[in-house]
């Protein structure tokens, strides 16, 4: 093992040389400097809670040996050191990232004695960004999740606990009954137990669906089970997958044989996962239920596309904003909270949507109680930023929607992904908000709203009505969307 780290810890410092004179296709997006003291005020700060490093290992078996356990190898799956993916996400505008490497056999201690030293190293190379320990969690009878963990002196054992005891590939050899669902709910209720109580988010869930609604490692019912688990530790999904590069060449042009997010069997609409993106579909089916299940964006980063990989550098493309202080515990429990948005292309860097009944509001993630008679006032601001985006390019919100669906609590079938209530309540276009620089202000009254709802808003820079099955070899910067979580209203 001691081998083994002083390897690490030469290829993570033949890397930092190798790309400190690297030139990629890279455009710095400007942000706010937030060092992690600079608490203030709650004020969107973007994110990515899924990069991959070095230490997300391939696996040499013995020759001499093979039932003899496997030697992990540094960068045999993920490419680069913690520093350098910390680097690139303050470079592309994050305040917070988290460091997950998905595992393997005896993962656990690779995770414990090479990648959490690294991830210190990390943290002093570059202070301004919160940087959270956590791990891509190799989930029993389910496909990944993130695990993200609090930020605090027991963060190290915390995630070596768990991944020693429940992560399905940790064993060796493979043993089947740590690939069950009853595992993944044992370990959420040790989890829910902490002092530190993680969160996990579901990733990539329709990944492996084979069509709409055709669910395979990541089911309805699953998820279900998490959350009326330990809905404080499972709080929601993926919206947007990473991986949103593959349908770009090294040198930036268009392969046409590229998928977005990899979804090579039932594609991504818009980018985002069918459970999130589909109007009336698995989304709107928990909210439906009045859970908060909220959704996030990430990149997955492994490799970037100019290396040949499928992946944007953390921030580069996607968001996950949350509004939060400048400091670990707030940004976590802004995505407990679902105090979150997220976006593609930077189409929007602040989404603000309150609602207002009588004397009672709501931001992103809350909620109101109302009588039946008492008007709802929604008003959404966006900021549209003006230049370009990572790619060189300047893309305008042409279109936002306000959606509105019933709340009529649990459902009796667990694998319901359907919920007919929801509903595009307005189209918003540029006749239908005002501008005042790069913010667009728009409002709209619900004056009979008497069943209990919740309400939620999305944006595009195309012209689709709903987001389409996205085609091999799209340009990913030219079908941008943004999501917006939901605030509830419940009608007494």
């Amino acid at each position: 093992m001691v081998a083994l780290l002083m390897f690490g810890l030469a290829a993570a410092a033949q890397a930092h040389e190798r790309h400190k004179h690297k030139h990629t296709h890279i455009v710095a997006v400007a942000s706010q400097t937030l060092a992690p003291g600079d608490a203030g005020e709650r004020r969107w700060l973007a994110g990515d809670h899924h990069v991959h490093s070095q230490y997300s290992v391939g696996y040499e078996p013995d020759p001499a040996d093979p039932e003899a356990l496997p030697e992990p190898v540094v960068g045999g799956d993920g490419r680069y050191p913690i520093p350098r993916n910390a680097e690139m996400a303050r470079r592309f505008g994050l305040t917070w990232m988290v460091s997950t490497d998905h595992g393997g056999p005896n993962h656990s201690r690779v995770n414990a004695e090479q990648a959490y030293p690294e991830l210190l190293q990390a943290r002093g190379a570059v202070p301004d960004l919160i940087l959270f320990y956590g791990m891509e969690f190799d989930t029993p009878g389910a496909d990944h999740s993130s695990l993200i963990v609090p930020r605090d002196d027991t963060e190290r054992d915390t995630l070596l606990a768990i991944e020693s005891r429940y992560a399905k590939r940790e064993t060796w050899p493979a043993d089947p009954a740590w690939d069950t669902e009853p595992r993944m709910l044992e370990a959420l209720r040790y989890m829910d137990g902490l002092a530190s109580r993680p969160v996990v988010i579901a990733n990539h869930p329709s990944r492996s669906a084979t069509d709409l609604g055709v669910y395979d490692q990541t089911d309805p019912a699953e998820l279900r089970d998490w959350h009326d688990t330990a809905p404080r530790v499972a709080v929601g999904m993926e919206g947007a997958p990473g991986h949103q590069a593959d349908a770009l060449n090294a040198d930036g042009s268009i392969d046409p044989e590229g998928i977005r997010g990899i979804y090579r069997r039932s594609p991504t609409m818009g980018g985002f996962d069918q459970m999130t993106a589909r109007l009336g579909g698995f989304w709107d089916s928990m909210l439906g239920e009045g859970r908060r299940w909220w959704v996030t964006a990430t990149s997955d980063s492994h490799r970037h596309y100019s290396e040949g990989g499928d992946d944007f550098w953390p921030g580069e493309y996607s968001k996950t904003y949350v509004q939060a202080r400048a400091e670990a515990a707030d940004i976590l429990d802004g995505l407990r909270e679902g105090r979150i948005f997220v976006t593609t292309g930077d189409l929007v860097s602040e989404l603000d949507v309150t609602v207002q009944a009588g004397d009672q509001t709501a931001t992103i993630g809350g909620a109101v109680e109302k009588a039946s008679d008492t008007p709802v006032a929604v008003t959404i601001r966006v900021r549209d930023p003006e230049g370009a985006n990572a790619a060189g390019k300047s893309s305008e919100v042409t279109r936002i929607d306000l959606i509105l669906g019933d709340v009529t609590g649990p459902t009796t079938d667990r694998d319901e992904d359907t919920h007919i209530s929801a509903r595009v309540e307005r189209r918003f276009t540029a006749d239908d908000w005002t501008r005042d620089g790069e913010i667009l202000t728009m409002t709209h009254t619900l004056t009979d709203l008497a069943t209990s709802s919740y309400l939620r808003v999305r944006g595009t820079n195309g012209t689709e009505v709903e987001p389409t099955p996205d085609p091999p070899g799209e340009d990913p910067w030219s079908d941008l969307w943004f999501y917006g979580n939901p605030v509830f209203v419940t009608v007494r």
